[in-house]
């Protein structure tokens, strides 16, 4: 049975948030029906592309739908506008379908903030993209929101995280809709090597320590995550950037907050962790990251659980 897919474009859509899950759905061999509907016919997305042939808003959507509602590039003010108003306004008449699971709600980035605005996420676990987090608690303070997430579930309710998080949400539900078989086939028609889990923090190892200037460190960094199996010693990182082991030790401690070893096994820890779930056994999941063994890797995740 072919699912029918709505997503709900208001104008200043992220262009990424729309094309992105459904360039993933529609590999998915004719298992989704996409549609586009709004207050409007045309928008203007994010990217200044302009998208028309925009179906009016229904009455109810058909069960077993999927709504998705993407983000915006600034929410501060085009779910304001008066076709966001609008769109608030529908959703806030699906809240029964959604409420019974008659419908999927799927919120992308600050899509979020729309169903929040509507009154569809009080007392509902949900995320959105890190930089508009606070303002999806304060669009509804009593709504349960989930920092640092991919993506979150509750109750048919799904959210998201920005931009990419969108295609990492639409494999996953590929993978529950229509089997692990098809979301793999889907990942690698994408050439996307892993699918990351809802439970995957948005600030991985590969983006969290980057928020530095020193071109030093940068250098390192760029080497390790080339390699991140590799078994390296600091004095061979330290000849390849050109700096003395004693001194990029001191810039890491300065500029990271933690040693070059420390950065380089947590890039192995979620290499692994992300080899785990997609289905790897602990042994060569471990091996794979860099690891000597399975005890080896559950030794580095104890020595970084919170």
């Amino acid at each position: 049975m072919t699912v029918p897919v709505w997503f709900l474009m208001v104008p200043g859509v992220v262009s990424l948030d729309v094309t992105g899950p459904a360039e993933t759905l529609k590999l998915a061999g004719g298992a989704f029906a996409l549609r586009y509907f709004g207050p409007e016919e045309s928008v203007m997305t994010s990217t200044d592309m302009s998208i028309s042939r925009i179906e009016p808003l229904p009455d109810r959507l058909p069960a077993g739908s999927l709504l998705v509602v993407p983000g915006v590039h600034d929410s501060a003010t085009c779910f304001d506008t008066p076709q966001g108003i609008a769109a608030r306004h529908w959703l806030m008449r699906q809240q029964p379908d959604i409420h019974a699971q008659r419908i999927t709600l799927i919120c992308i980035c600050s899509g979020a903030i729309l169903a929040a605005k509507a009154g569809l996420l009080s007392g509902v676990h949900c995320t959105s993209h890190h930089e508009v987090i606070d303002r999806l608690k304060k669009c509804d303070p009593a709504a349960i929101v989930k920092e640092n997430r991919i993506f979150v579930e509750d109750r048919g309710i799904w959210t998201s995280a920005g931009i990419t998080a969108g295609i990492d949400l639409s494999l996953h539900l590929i993978h529950q809709l229509c089997g692990s078989q098809t979301a793999l086939n889907v990942a690698r028609e994408m050439v996307i090597y892993f699918r990351r889990s809802g439970d995957d923090p948005q600030l991985s190892p590969w983006l969290r320590y980057r928020n530095h200037m020193h071109p030093a460190i940068h250098r390192t960094q760029d080497l390790l995550v080339v390699h991140p199996e590799q078994e390296w010693q600091l004095e061979e990182i330290a000849g390849r950037v050109h700096v003395s082991p004693r001194h990029l030790t001191r810039l890491f401690r300065q500029h990271l907050g933690i040693s070059v070893r420390d950065y380089h096994e947590q890039l192995r820890i979620a290499i692994a962790q992300q080899r785990l779930q997609q289905g790897e056994g602990a042994e060569k999941a471990a091996l794979s990251a860099g690891f000597s063994s399975s005890r080896q890797l559950r030794r580095a995740l104890q020595r970084w659980q919170p």
